[in-house]
């Protein structure tokens, strides 16, 4: 399919591309250097935001605040806590121990050509090695990140429009629809 239906889909953009409907309207991914960065970008982006979303939700479902409190304690001052147990290291040790753990992940895959889809260990399950399976799978995986990513971008916008989390705003919308949903909040439509 294309994004634009009676267009013509851009001719750099390879046909066997997961997740690919002809979207280019800049002509960014020309280059055969920068396509292949945006499409690694695009799968790590998507991963990151898949866990932050499952994790934004299961805070609030486990009954820990929500995700936007989260951080706040670096802010006001306070301790960090994991799950109701407060965290024994302060912010700077913390962010020392995330640089490190996340330039150590970054160089690894840097030392695989950056190899989005490793195999090997990163495949416990050998999906990568069943070639019917491996498209429709990196297809799936696109499609829930690119979801993830406008998902997260919902749960951002909700809270500045509402100041609640996502589960609270559920709820709330659930027991009154008519009461509470986007035209209702003042700010979504400001002048109702």
């Amino acid at each position: 399919g294309n994004w634009l239906p009676g267009s013509d889909a851009p001719a750099w953009l390879p046909e066997d591309l997961p997740g690919n409907y002809g979207f280019d309207p800049l002509s960014l991914g020309k280059d055969p250097a920068s396509l292949k960065r945006f499409t690694e970008s695009e799968v790590i982006h998507g991963r990151w935001a898949m866990l932050g979303v499952a994790g934004s939700l299961a805070v609030e479902l486990l009954g820990y605040g929500n995700w936007y409190d989260a951080p706040l304690w670096a802010v006001n001052g306070g301790k960090a806590t994991w799950f109701g147990i407060d965290v024994p290291f302060d912010l700077n040790t913390l962010l020392a121990f995330e640089f490190v753990a996340m330039a150590a992940a970054e160089g690894q895959r840097g030392d695989a050509g950056g190899v989005v889809y490793p195999g090997g260990a990163f495949d416990p399950l050998g999906f990568a090695k069943d070639a019917s399976k491996s498209g429709e799978l990196k297809l799936k995986e696109v499609k829930n990140g690119r979801l993830a990513m406008v998902a997260f971008l919902g749960f951002v916008a909700q809270h500045a429009a509402t100041g609640k989390g996502p589960i609270a705003a559920l709820g709330e919308h659930l027991s009154n629809p008519w009461g509470a949903n986007f035209a209702t909040n003042g700010i979504s439509i400001p002048f109702v």
